[in-house]
């Protein structure tokens, strides 16, 4: 049986509505340098404005303008999600079906790593490293990937074991078929849901993952993020900065939501593929 992911997708109302918030998110990270009336990173002398006309969710505390930095951190975000995503998603898959089909000493390596990685609170580890390296952008997509590949791996690994001993791949090595052309020609299709749906399952932890640390003061400053606006107007909370605290949060909570319900209509195609591989 053939599997249509778009139409399954499409079928699903939770998936239809993550893809509309995502592409939401992601055309205004698109054309942030069109929507900002101001520099994100410049400060002025108009210091804790109320919303105006001419800053639309008024001024932090040097400034800036919140709208602008609210937008541009939208680019923030969608680009850690985007990395981390993938290469957290190619790690793991890069192992796991290596595991699987070579088999012996490399992958007896590949599972002790990643049983040791399972057992060490990642989480905690990340916030060290943050805490000593203040990470930019490209070393925490790093940081995210290295220590978040491990779960993935296994997964892959398991049904990779189980899609190399089917029927259909044992009838292509009667046939002649080559290691290479059993990988690309069914290995990894038929593992390609579960893989996209681990990007997005480590998409949507990164961008949580980068506005905690943010939030926590342990990212780079440079950086403009949600998590860092929200810091700074909690310092400001008695002024009843509503129009500061509020549209960060909800900016972060629409992108993390728009990954979730896509990753809830994800989960049927990969029911529908495994069960049809499973006949």
């Amino acid at each position: 049986m053939h599997i249509n992911y778009v139409n399954t997708i499409k079928k699903n109302s939770l998936g239809i509505t993550g893809i509309l918030l995502l592409f939401f998110m992601s055309l205004l990270a698109f054309i942030a340098p069109v929507l900002a009336q101001y520099s994100p990173v410049e400060p002025s002398t108009q210091t804790l404005a109320f919303p105006s006309a001419s800053h639309w969710l008024g001024t932090n505390d040097i400034g800036q303008d919140i709208f602008s930095r609210l937008i541009y951190g939208a680019r923030t975000s969608l680009l850690i999600a985007a990395g981390a995503g993938s290469l957290t998603a190619f790690i793991g898959a890069f192992l796991g079906i290596s595991a699987a089909l070579a088999g012996g000493i490399c992958e007896k390596i590949i599972m002790r790593a990643a049983d040791i990685l399972l057992i060490i609170p990642n989480m905690v580890v990340i916030i060290l490293v943050a805490a000593y390296l203040r990470p930019g952008i490209a070393a925490l997509i790093l940081v995210i990937a290295v220590f978040g590949w491990q779960g993935n791996a296994r997964v892959i690994r398991s049904q990779a074991l189980s899609l190399k001993e089917r029927a259909h791949v044992a009838a292509a090595k009667a046939f002649g078929a080559g290691n290479l052309y059993i990988l690309f020609k069914h290995i990894i299709p038929d593992l390609f849901p579960l893989i996209t749906t681990s990007f997005i399952y480590h998409a949507r932890r990164a961008v949580f993952m980068e506005a905690g640390l943010a939030f926590l003061g342990i990212s780079d400053p440079a950086v403009i993020s949600w998590g860092t606006m929200l810091n700074r107007a909690l310092d400001f909370s008695y002024l009843n900065n509503w129009y500061w605290l509020i549209p960060p949060g909800a900016a972060l909570s629409i992108t993390i939501v728009s990954f979730t319900f896509l990753g809830y209509a994800l989960e049927e195609t990969i029911d529908l593929r495994l069960g049809d591989k499973n006949a």
